[in-house]
C-alpha cells in the first residue's frame, strides 16, 4: 500500500437516471454509465484494460468488455460483502495500475433492486451460519439485523431517534438541491419521521434506504495520465479493506462488542497509510443504508471517540456547513441506493467543485462503503 498514495486518479465518473423502476436491463444500464464516464474523462473505450465490480454485481466484465469495445484486458476482480464492496473495486484498480498491471480500470455498479424481487422475502430459504440461527427469531432482513444493534445503541449511549432525524434530515436536504436525486424537491419534517411507520422498530420508514434502479461508473488512470484528462484529476489517496477479528458475514452479536464494527479494522489500514487525519476531511460520504450506521462509522473512522456519534449529528454538524457536511448528493437514504457506489462519484464532484451541494475549498473527502459488513474506505484529494 506505500506505493499507492496518490499514483492513480479518478478521472471520469458516470451514472444513468435512477428511479424506482427503469425499463432498460442492468446489463444495458452498466455499459451506459461506463461509457459516460469514459467520455467524461476523454478516453476511448477500446483503452479500458481493467475492470473491478461486485460479487453480487449481475453483468460481468465479459459481457461489459464486448458491449463497449474494450481491448485486450489485464486485470479484473469482484469483491464480496454487497456494499461492502463499493470502495474496494477503486481500490483494487488502484493497486492494479500503480503496480503496472493495467492502464485504464473501470468500476461499476448496475442495479434493478427499485423493480426487482427482495432476496429475504422468501423466509423459507435454507441459510448458512448464522443466519439459521436467527431468522426464527425474527431477524429477516437485513433491517431487522441492524435494528437490534441500533436499539443496543440507544440503551448504551442515550442515543435517541432525533439523533437519527438528523441523519435523515441531513441527506435528505442535500437530495432537495440535487435534481438527480430520487427524493429531490421532496422535504422531511421531524413531523413526517417521527410519525412514519416502522420498518424494525426503532428504525421508521426514513431510517432505511431508497429501493433504486440505477447504475454509476468510474474510470481510474496513473496520476500522470489524469492530469492530461478532460476533467480535473481526483487522486486516490489512501485505500482499505476491514474484516475484524472472528466477524460475520452481515452483523456479530457474539463478539465482546457488537457495536465496534468493521469500520474499526478499516480505519485503522486507512489512516495509517494516509498524509492527513480525521481532522483534515473536508466532507465525507459514509455509507448510510440505514441511518444507524453513520454514528458507528463517525465513532470508527475517528470522527469522535466511543458512544459520541449520536451527539456528534447535534447543531447541523452534518449540514454543508457544518463540522463535517455528510453524503452531499442525498446518499443512499435520499439520492438512490446502488450499493454505495453513488458516494464515490459525489467524492469526485466535491472534489471537482462541481457537487450540487459544493462544500467551499474541499480538498479531501472520506468515502466509506457498509457498515456491519466486510468493508472497505477511500480517502480522495484534489
Amino acid at each position: 500500500m506505500g506505493t499507492l498514495k496518490d499514483a492513480t486518479a479518478i478521472a471520469g465518473i458516470g451514472q444513468t437516471p435512477f428511479a424506482k423502476h427503469l425499463p432498460e436491463s442492468e446489463k444495458t444500464l452498466a455499459c451506459r454509465a461506463i461509457l459516460a464516464a469514459l467520455d467524461d474523462a476523454g478516453i476511448e473505450p477500446h483503452e479500458v484494460d481493467a475492470f473491478a465490480s461486485y460479487t453480487m454485481e449481475e453483468t460481468d466484465e465479459v459481457e461489459v468488455a464486448k458491449a463497449i469495445g474494450a481491448g485486450d484486458v489485464t486485470f479484473f476482480a469482484k469483491v464480496g460483502y454487497g456494499g461492502g464492496g463499493s470502495c474496494a473495486t477503486v481500490a483494487h484498480l488502484a493497486a492494479a495500475i500503480a503496480t503496472g498491471q493495467a492502464n485504464v480500470g473501470v468500476a461499476w455498479r448496475s442495479r434493478k433492486r427499485g423493480s426487482g424481487p427482495r432476496p429475504w422475502t422468501n423466509t423459507a430459504a435454507q441459510l448458512p451460519t448464522p443466519a439459521q440461527w436467527t431468522r426464527p427469531y425474527g431477524l429477516l432482513r437485513p433491517a431487522d439485523e441492524i435494528a437490534m444493534l441500533t436499539r443496543r445503541y440507544m440503551h448504551e449511549y442515550g442515543a435517541t431517534r432525533d439523533h437519527l432525524f438528523n441523519i435523515a434530515l441531513a441527506c435528505r436536504n442535500r437530495a432537495n438541491q440535487n435534481p438527480a436525486a430520487v427524493m429531490y424537491d421532496r422535504p422531511l419534517t421531524r413531523e413526517m419521521y417521527m410519525n412514519a411507520r416502522w420498518i424494525s422498530e426503532p428504525l421508521c420508514l426514513y431510517d432505511n434506504c431508497l429501493e433504486t434502479d440505477g447504475a454509476l461508473a468510474c474510470v481510474v488512470v496513473p496520476a500522470e495520465r489524469a492530469r492530461d484528462c478532460r476533467r480535473r484529476p481526483v487522486y486516490v489517496h489512501s485505500a482499505a479493506q476491514g474484516l475484524p477479528a472472528q466477524h460475520h458475514g452481515m452483523v456479530n452479536y457474539w463478539n465482546d462488542d457488537p457495536l465496534t464494527g468493521p469500520s474499526w479494522a478499516t480505519a485503522r489500514q486507512l489512516w495509517k497509510h494516509a498524509d492527513f487525519g480525521p481532522d483534515d476531511i473536508a466532507v465525507a460520504q459514509i455509507y448510510d443504508a440505514f441511518t444507524a450506521l453513520i454514528p458507528l462509522s463517525l465513532e470508527g473512522y475517528g470522527f469522535c471517540g466511543r458512544g459520541e456519534g449520536a451527539a456528534f449529528t447535534e447543531g447541523g454538524a452534518l449540514e454543508t456547513r457544518g463540522r463535517l457536511p455528510l453524503n452531499t448528493s442525498g446518499g443512499g437514504l435520499s439520492e438512490a441506493y446502488v450499493h454505495g457506489f453513488n458516494l464515490i462519484t459525489e467524492g469526485v464532484r466535491q472534489l471537482r467543485g462541481t457537487s450540487t451541494a459544493q462544500v467551499r475549498g474541499a480538498q479531501t473527502c472520506l468515502v466509506t462503503a457498509g457498515e456491519g459488513v466486510p468493508t472497505s474506505a477511500l480517502l480522495l484529494r484534489s
